[in-house]
């Protein structure tokens, strides 16, 4: 019969539930015999003890076993933190978090050398299986600075804290006037490279990401730079963070450049557009009367697509505006209702025209929001819309709103096509597209980049769930207005107050749209 023996690894993770049982078994046994003595002790100087006097021995074997315990639990986090590092290093599945090196509890304990000292010949050892043993003496040294100086690729280094080691001449940093080195870098999506970098610190020991499409300056402004970036961690190392930043510019420029002869189009578009729209409607009330059957559906379709025009016209504009920051929006109390109202006919008419069910349920008891209701009804206007290309004829399209903490949730659903995994991540990006829906929707690719870009101007955030094959549901969350509106009275109740992300020091994040 085969014998099943465990791994190093497996052993390493074992030990800590078996170490906690020991000890505590341990402790509660020392006890129980500590409480037993001093009872014998007890009955034979006092052979018998009235009521009260039982009632305070209960009360001091309660409080001394707590405080026991209590100090037991102390005496053994060391080992516990020690275990789940080795744990970790060992990479043997667990739910246990890595402890972090830069927590006060492991500078106060002396443990913070152990630790680093275990996660530093973890990284070494990883780094062992592909290097040889050389002579120092007999190495070429090669001054790998001076090398990457010479590529067109960005490469920055921090330490622990955050503070840049290194950075070539491609990499986009910029010096204060202390002469304090940041990147320079617009992080429009979520996490943030800072926020990425903090959470890897709480929880992993190694970790990689991409973001694509980062710029350094807002369109417009000269020498602007478009990079790939790629960040590495490694939890101990000197250098815990790289940062590779590759340069597309070229490849990304001539979209921007697309988008500005776009939006210098629909500008002139605009003017004709609301034109039409008009004499659609004033056509449509003086005929109502006289017309009926095909004549008033073709006049129905006739409004639902100059409407879709317009539509488009304005997301083409406000994606410019946004691109350079002059998308500024005036914030008031409102209600989710009262904002979808500005739309609710329009939205009608085009769920109608493609024969689709469409239901909204905004509850009368919701608190008021922060919103600008003239741009929140457009990313209203654009999910909706979206809900209804991609569903199936027949479909049906739910609107709904929720309480969430300290916002509002206001959510989409439809059950169409749905989207695979894989698409999700670039879905808020301007001109994305996926190859699935290119073929099958007519659009231009920016409805949810704006989207995205109105939503965060309001203070809120935008999100999205959905399987390949059973639908979508996209959820807007906007913040209660009487969670903000202390900030928006010192900000003159426009949306200055949500624009700039604070930062922590190494990454200089001008100018960003968050929530």
């Amino acid at each position: 019969m085969a014998v099943n023996i465990p791994s190093e690894a497996e052993l390493v993770n074992r030990f800590w539930p078996r170490y906690k049982r020991l000890t505590l078994l341990r402790a509660i046994g020392v006890q129980v015999i500590v409480s037993l003595l001093g009872i014998s002790i007890i009955l034979a100087l006092f052979p018998h003890p009235r009521l009260d006097a039982w009632i305070i021995i209960a009360i001091y074997i309660t409080i001394s076993t707590v405080l026991s315990l209590a100090v037991t639990f102390m005496a053994m986090k060391p080992v516990k933190e020690l275990s789940n590092a080795l744990v970790h290093i060992s990479g043997e599945p667990s739910s246990q978090i890595p402890p972090n090196i830069n927590d006060s509890y492991f500078v106060r304990s002396r443990l913070q050398p152990l630790l680093k000292l275990i996660y530093a010949m973890a990284t070494s050892q990883s780094g062992s299986t592909s290097a040889t043993s050389t002579d120092p003496d007999t190495t070429p040294r090669t001054d790998v600075a001076a090398h990457l100086n010479h590529t067109a690729t960005g490469v920055v280094m921090l330490d622990s804290a955050g503070q840049i080691l290194f950075a070539n001449k491609s990499a986009p940093i910029s010096i204060d006037a202390n002469g304090k080195r940041s990147l320079d870098l617009i992080f429009d999506v979520d996490p943030t490279i800072e926020q990425w970098v903090a959470e890897r610190r709480e929880h992993d020991i190694h970790a990689e990401k991409t973001w694509r499409r980062i710029a350094n300056k807002i369109t417009g402004e000269p020498n602007r730079r478009l990079f790939d970036v790629y960040a590495s961690y490694e939890k101990g190392s000197e250098a815990e963070v790289i940062i590779t930043l590759f340069d597309h510019t070229n490849d990304y420029q001539p979209e921007d450049d697309d988008l500005d002869f776009i939006a210098f189009a629909a500008h002139e578009l605009r003017g004709p557009i609301t034109v039409i729209r008009g004499y659609l409607d004033a056509l449509n009330d003086e005929l109502a009367d006289s017309t009926s059957g095909d004549e008033r559906e073709l006049f129905q379709r006739l409004i639902v697509s100059a409407n879709r025009l317009s539509g488009y016209v304005n997301n083409i504009l406000n994606a410019s505006r946004f691109d350079r920051r002059h998308l500024k929006i005036h914030l008031s109390e409102t209600k989710v209702a009262d904002i979808y109202a500005t739309i609710a006919d329009d939205m009608t008419l085009r769920a109608q025209a493609q024969q689709r069910l469409l239901s909204v349920s905004l509850p009368e008891g919701l608190p008021t929001v922060a919103a600008d209701k003239s741009s929140m009804s457009e990313v209203f206007g654009n999910l909706i819309d979206n809900a209804i290309k991609y569903s199936n004829d027949g479909g049906s399209i739910e609107v709904t709103a929720t309480t969430s903490g300290d916002f509002v949730d206001v959510s989409v659903t439809d059950y169409g096509i749905g989207m695979p995994s894989n698409v999700l991540g670039n879905l808020f990006h301007k001109f994305y597209r996926s190859h699935r829906s290119r073929e099958t929707v007519a659009g231009t690719g920016i409805g949810l980049y704006i989207s995205k870009a109105i939503v965060e101007s309001n203070g809120g955030k935008i999100s999205v769930r959905s399987v390949e094959g059973h639908g979508s549901t996209f959820t807007i969350s906007l913040p209660i207005y009487a969670t903000v509106s202390d900030k928006l009275a010192a900000s003159g109740a426009n949306n200055q107050a949500f624009l700039e992300r604070s930062s922590s020091g190494w990454i200089k994040n001008h100018g960003a749209f968050r929530g």
